[in-house]
């Protein structure tokens, strides 16, 4: 309980120092100097990641860093197993990357702004004309170098495990034909949700070697890479999964 305490007086106190810096910046986003801002909004919101992750007491592994490109676009596929996720995310994915929220979200002061200048887009899953629009400008940020995260599972699993895939929430992985890395995230809901209250558990975060959009065979794309990227993904959490059985045997 007392890690929850102080988790949530972190949280509520970076948010009143950021505030003010994130206006400055948020105009500064708005008024042409869109790049330089993004990378310092990340920078800060990277740092921000890796202290909740101290205070939180999580021990992570990660691995697979070394296939991340450090330029060019990019399309980071990863599975949802709580909200600790985006934490994992922004500490550890090493470059600017923004994600397709959900359109209530674009109503949350503050958050909405740090969304937006990170990249990310808000969807409306109800409007298939508008959400058709918001895809398109994913991709588009994808071909022009930037990163993006898209979690095709819709929903967190709260540790139950994998859950199947939507193929058409990959619309924006097949449009930007750009590489994609699977990310497998293990145990995170062990932090947060399984228990209600912060935990300090262990977690894993792998970023695995690339897929290659544009060498998939036109025919059935989305369905062979859906798959493609589930299994890698599987793989590497049964992988995990088995490692954590070895270790609790031998002990």
């Amino acid at each position: 309980m007392i890690k929850t305490i102080f988790c949530a007086i972190y949280l509520v106190i970076s948010m009143i120092f950021l505030v003010p810096f994130g206006l400055i910046a948020f105009f500064l986003y708005l008024i042409g100097l869109r790049k330089s801002m993004r990378l310092v909004m990340y920078k800060i919101a990277q740092g921000w990641g890796f202290s909740l992750i101290k205070i939180s007491g999580c021990k992570i592994t990660v691995s697979g860093k070394e296939n991340i490109p450090r330029k060019d676009g990019v399309c980071f596929i990863s599975n949802h197993d709580s909200y600790f996720d985006i934490v994992l995310l922004l500490a550890y994915c090493g470059r600017p990357f923004g994600f397709i929220a959900k359109k209530e979200l674009a109503f949350v002061p503050f958050l909405n702004m740090w969304i937006y200048m990170l990249g990310g887009l808000f969807i409306d899953r109800k409007n298939i004309r508008k959400a058709v629009v918001t895809i398109n400008k994913g991709a588009k940020r994808i071909k022009a170098g930037g990163g993006m995260i898209i979690f095709p599972e819709g929903h967190r699993s709260k540790g139950r495990g994998l859950l199947p895939f939507h193929p058409g929430s990959l619309k924006l992985a097949t449009m930007a034909r750009a590489p994609i890395i699977p990310v497998a995230i293990k145990d995170s809901s062990e932090a947060l949700e399984k228990h209600g209250r912060v935990i300090g558990a262990k977690a894993g975060i792998s970023f695995l070697p690339q897929i290659d959009t544009a060498s998939l065979p036109s025919e059935d794309r989305k369905q062979i890479l859906c798959d493609k990227i589930y299994q890698a993904i599987s793989d590497e959490l049964n992988h995990a999964n088995v490692q954590n059985e070895t270790a609790a045997n031998e002990c």
